[in-house]
């Protein structure tokens, strides 16, 4: 049986390998330390617990919901947007919700992209970015985000015959894998640039409430004309520590966001009513846990960073994120060839920068999903093992 050519295209090799190499490293009796997925280690606060808990005990909330969510569920969004980011959303026209972010990300191209068409995506970015503008046919253009640019994307450096034949331009910020940040005024430059070229501007904002040091990252949404050219994606997975329950939520131009219902309205049906009055639970209640969360990753990244540095391998602290974005130590080139040795040596398990495109390389992105004493345990490894330097 031949796979369709949409499928071959989509690259599956580094990861595939490396969990080979942890499973035969684990059958070998090793204690494996993996910091290579972004997936929250704690579980949700108490309040929403119970709300999904008494949910899946009303046996009316069984049957098929509502493709574009439950209007409390939207309600509950728009309030939060308002309460956090100063947005205003018409509940029914400027939201709609998500089987988890990536799901509405994978989407996205499906309703705007014909064959051929193309997306500006960036160059380190999360897979799924690329991956959903291959599925859905179109051709990419990979937007550089360099260290010395603070990893934001150049757009006077864009060719006018791309950025005129470009559809969608994806930005991601607070970013994954690169923790980088973006402000308002780079914000009101991505508005000016899609205005001009008719693009749609897809922001991914994940991470908004995983910041440190005081740290309060934007909406896109806040910029001025930004409703009018983008839609911003956001997810309760890392947020509030329900990754597993795949809900999140599109936000923005009601255009967008009718086509983008239109698809999902032939494809699937709407998110389990019980996980979407858990959802109501998180975005309306007390806010204490997600601070409380943010506090933890935050002294995670300072034990785990701070501990490097004293053994020589001295990395950037990010402001915002789960992940540390960590140039390879001097003596290494490789991020994949690293990555497979420091599994091997210490049992640690990193993600090669290479995964997330070819500017990745020279980097590893690591996950702050342990507690302390396993992360203070992983970099007494690194540091045994003399990989730091």
């Amino acid at each position: 049986m031949k796979v369709s050519e949409r499928l071959t295209s989509l690259p599956t090799g580094i990861f595939s390998e490396i969990d080979q190499i942890v499973q035969a490293q684990a059958a070998k009796g090793m204690d494996i330390i993996n910091l290579s997925v972004g997936s929250p280690d704690r579980g949700p606060a108490p309040h929403i617990v119970n709300a999904l808990s008494d949910a899946v005990c009303d046996g009316a909330k069984y049957g098929y919901a509502l493709s574009e969510g439950m209007p409390g569920f939207k309600k509950a969004v728009t309030e939060w947007y308002y309460n956090r980011f100063n947005v205003s959303l018409d509940p029914e026209k400027e939201v709609l919700s998500l089987m988890g972010s990536q799901d509405g990300l994978s989407h996205i191209f499906l309703a705007f992209l014909n064959p051929g068409d193309l997306a500006l995506i960036p160059d380190p970015g999360y897979p799924v970015y690329s991956a959903g503008v291959l599925i859905a046919g179109g051709e990419i253009f990979y937007m550089p985000l360099l260290k010395e640019n603070r990893f934001l994307p150049d757009f006077e450096a864009i060719p006018q015959d791309v950025a005129r034949k470009a559809k969608i331009m994806v930005l991601n910020y607070p970013s994954n894998p690169v923790t980088a940040v973006a402000d308002m005024d780079f914000f009101s430059r991505a508005v000016s640039f899609a205005k001009k070229y008719d693009i749609i501007i897809c922001h991914d904002v994940a991470y908004s409430e995983l910041s440190f040091d005081g740290y309060k990252p934007p909406s896109f949404l806040e910029t001025r004309g930004g409703k009018e050219v983008g839609v911003e994606f956001h997810s309760l997975s890392k947020t509030y520590n329900m990754a597993g329950c795949r809900i999140a939520f599109i936000t923005g131009n009601s255009k967008v966001i009718d086509a983008l219902r239109r698809l999902k309205s032939n494809i699937d049906y709407g998110i389990f009513q019980p996980v979407q009055i858990a959802g109501i639970a998180a975005l309306t209640g007390s806010q204490d846990y997600v601070r409380e969360t943010a506090q933890i990753y935050q002294m995670r990244r300072d034990a785990m960073l701070d501990n490097l540095a004293n053994g020589g391998w001295k990395i950037p602290k990010p402001k915002a994120t789960m992940f540390v974005w960590a140039p390879l130590p001097s003596q290494y080139k490789d991020s994949k060839a690293f990555t497979i040795e420091l599994l091997e040596k210490t049992g640690v398990v990193v993600t090669p920068g290479i995964a997330f495109g070819r500017l990745g390389e020279g980097y590893v992105r690591i996950a702050l999903v342990c507690e302390k004493e396993r992360l203070d345990e992983a970099a007494k490894r690194i540091i045994s093992a003399g990989i730091c330097g």
